[in-house]
């Protein structure tokens, strides 16, 4: 399987931390285990640096198969496969826009791909269609209270997405609906700087300094959103999937990736926007 930057990034993290902390080491040998001939010493690189070159090499061959039954090899999760299992959920995720699923069946980990985009919630699965039969009452876009410059400029790109899905350019809707989700919140953090910069989940460079708010991701600005209270756990999960498609603006990045969006992808990003905004409005009192 080929997977997006978004979802290397996710499976990078839980190599190195999440699933289990990893060292210098630790990752070198969980990487000869699968072909490489690496050791460990002086100018070793970051291990973040080291464990991406590493997915980036494997990314499209049966070695990254390999690699992420390693990850979720069960005999690693005995007396803790809930643990385990809430690690493949939240990894399926990012998988969602790969269309494909990780699944576990006793002790053994394998691969579905899927034919539409499939989202896992606490209750289970639930499927684009069903995202998309959700409703929301008419959003405006002034009641988010930013700028009238920065309102003027989201109106204008709203209405460009809906004549991007009417005339079936899925890409655009995708570039569209992610940069302005970005746009709202950090519209939303720069009014609201305390609030968004002493959440628990703000970034921190290396130094563990929190980051300006222009260093920071579309991820990081959903997790402290949904954090703070802005931002619902189910609208959390889905602007996920959305994140941030600007990097396929360049066609490269697209073709290494394989990135093909169609109508249900476009169809879904644009709901999770709606949703966002209709939170975010919502919410807006908790600040």
């Amino acid at each position: 399987m080929i997977l997006q930057d978004k979802t290397l990034e996710k499976l990078r993290l839980l190599i190195n931390e999440e699933t289990d902390y990893r060292s210098g080491p630790k990752l070198v040998g969980f990487f000869n285990d699968l072909g490489f001939n690496d050791s460990y010493g002086q100018g070793f690189p970051s291990r973040w640096f080291y464990t991406d070159e590493k997915l980036k090499q494997i990314n499209g061959t049966p070695e990254l198969d390999k690699c992420i039954k390693k990850v979720f090899a069960p005999v690693n999760y005995i007396g803790r496969f809930a643990a385990l299992d809430n690690f493949i959920k939240d990894f399926n995720q990012f998988l969602a826009f790969d269309k494909w699923k990780v699944v576990r069946k006793d002790a053994e980990i394998g691969f579905v791909k899927t034919d539409k985009i499939i989202f896992e919630d606490a209750a289970g699965e639930m499927q684009e269609d069903e995202f998309l039969k959700r409703e929301f009452n008419e959003i405006s876009i002034e009641d988010i209270g930013l700028d009238l410059a920065v309102t003027a400029a989201l109106k204008f790109r709203f209405e460009e997405i809906k004549k991007c899905l009417n005339v079936g350019a899925p890409l655009s809707v995708l570039f569209l609906s992610g940069s302005s989700l970005e746009g709202v919140l950090l519209g939303i953090a720069i009014k609201n700087p305390k609030v968004f910069n002493q959440s628990r989940m703000a970034p921190k460079d290396k130094e563990g300094k929190i980051k300006q708010f222009q260093d920071w991701t579309l991820n990081n600005f959903i997790d402290v959103s949904c954090d703070v209270g802005l931002l619902n756990e189910d609208v959390k999960k889905f602007s996920h999937a959305l994140r941030d498609f600007r990097n396929y603006i360049h066609p490269y990045a697209q073709v290494s990736s394989g990135f093909n969006p169609d109508k249900h992808t476009a169809l879904i990003c644009w709901q999770v926007l709606k949703a966002a905004m209709y939170q975010l409005i919502a919410n807006k009192i908790l600040l």
